[in-house]
């Protein structure tokens, strides 16, 4: 019944060279640090890792890529982790990428026993490839096995003796389904209480499933990046480039009480410019629910709430989940609007957004889940390519998120409709002519404005 062990070096002591490890976190956050760090150290390796991203290269997960000391990762994010992407593309590490819903689900179903389950995520993508595709109520599915491990690296706040856990805020992310899906799970706490100290209604992951607890130390919580800018800089808000012009009128798109998710980059500025008496749920995958707009603001604020920066500030309202149930209210529709940034659109409103082959790899993360759950999708993004290629193409030529899912595409140059007879232009920007977005766009548009 009692499960504290002495240190991390006699936890990771029992680790050997090709083991299969679940390790928790959501970006930077709520990741087994003292564990990474100590197989690190002790130079463990033919590991195969699962874990919902890579962190950065130099901390976490990205300190045991760069020493060579993962043969197999299955992750649905690179994001900033350069190493990660480089071996990726290279192909010098073997990479399973999964939509992060699925993935989150994947291991979900390990932990419950479930041997498989249907998902609409994915279907028609790269990541259905290989799997049993099956129609159910008009609407096709693809056949994704669970996923366990031998060992589960698992970071909580607070434990007690016998292992019964709780997690901060969204440090919990990917912990709780890990702790359950795996042969041995190991777990290091900030605090280690005495037993009875837990609130029996507040434990997280019960005691049964975890057989080592120890109390860690030296806690970086590091963040990916983070950019701060005051509600009352005005300039910034005002500039009219592009993005800005963008992000302002995609903000117009949000009815009071929407549940929105917004993808990172561009899509992050749409809150600096709701419309007066506009109160938005926004939706974080890492398992936030708050009302927007969030307490901090810049460009890169919703990378840093999607990194899972645990400390976000308390506001009326907010609610926190694990990353499954955060995916299980985007697959069963309850988010009622998604605001993606897009690398390529095509006139039936299929979208690509996460690589480009050969030279960048961000992984699918969360937008296959999004546009396979979400009531609509909106893609705000630039409308030409830094070199002045139209991104609405003909036909996607990228890896797809999704095929014929967006329904309204925001440009710098206008707005317009993804409709069954084709692509719809409904607004010019100002001093934009037709002819102007036509020439910018590879689909042949018309024009019909909202009245």
């Amino acid at each position: 019944m009692d499960k504290p062990i002495a240190s991390v070096e006699e936890a990771v002591a029992r680790i050997p060279d090709g083991a299969t490890i679940m390790m928790g976190g959501f970006g930077l956050c709520g990741i087994p640090e003292n564990l990474i760090a100590e197989l690190y150290r002790q130079g463990t390796r033919d590991l195969t890792v699962i874990s919902n991203n890579a962190g950065v290269d130099e901390f976490g997960i990205g300190l045991l890529l760069k020493n060579k000391q993962i043969k197999k990762i299955v992750a649905s994010y690179v994001g900033e982790n350069k190493t990660f992407e480089r071996l990726a593309i290279d192909k010098t590490i073997d990479v399973e990428l999964n939509p992060q819903g699925t993935l989150a689900e994947r291991i979900r179903a390990g932990g419950a026993g479930i041997p498989a389950f249907f998902t609409a995520t994915g279907y028609g993508t790269i990541a259905a490839e290989g799997l049993e595709v099956r129609e159910i109520a008009g609407r096709n599915y693809v056949l994704v096995p669970s996923i366990r491990a031998q060992f589960a690296f698992i970071k909580a706040w607070q434990g007690d003796r016998w292992g019964n856990l709780r997690y901060r805020k969204t440090a919990g992310n990917f912990n709780p389904m890990m702790a359950t899906a795996a042969d041995v799970v190991i777990a290091e706490v900030e605090e280690l209480v005495e037993l009875g100290s837990l609130d029996p209604n507040t434990i997280d992951t019960p005691s049964v499933v975890v057989d080592a607890i120890f109390q860690g130390s030296h806690y970086q919580k590091r963040i990916e990046r983070r950019v701060v800018r005051s509600r009352s800089d005005d300039q910034a808000i005002a500039t009219p480039d592009k993005r800005h012009l963008i992000a302002r009128r995609a903000a117009l798109e949000l009815r009071d009480g929407d549940c929105v998710n917004l993808g990172i980059g561009l899509p992050t500025l749409v809150t600096n410019f709701l419309p007066p008496g506009i109160e938005i749920i926004l939706q974080s995958e890492n398992g936030t629910l708050g009302v927007g707009p969030p307490p901090f603001e810049g460009e890169e604020d919703a990378d840093m709430v999607n990194a899972g920066k645990e400390t976000v500030s308390e506001i009326p309202g907010t609610a926190y989940l694990s990353s499954a149930d955060s995916f299980a209210l985007i697959r069963g529709g309850h988010i009622d609007v998604s605001i993606l940034g897009a690398l390529e659109v095509d006139a039936g409103g299929t979208l690509a957004n996460w690589a480009i082959p050969g030279k960048m790899l961000k992984g699918m993360g969360g937008a296959m889940d999004l546009v396979a759950g979400a009531a609509r999708i909106i893609v705000a993004m630039e409308h030409t390519t830094r070199e002045g290629n139209p991104r609405i193409v003909n036909t996607c030529s990228l890896p797809l998120t999704g095929t014929a899912v967006v329904n309204r595409i925001i440009t710098e140059l206008g707005v317009m409709d993804i409709t069954p007879s084709g692509l719809v232009v409904r607004e010019l920007a100002p001093g934009v002519s037709f002819e102007d977005i036509q020439r910018a766009t590879e689909p042949r548009l018309t024009f019909e404005p909202t009245a």
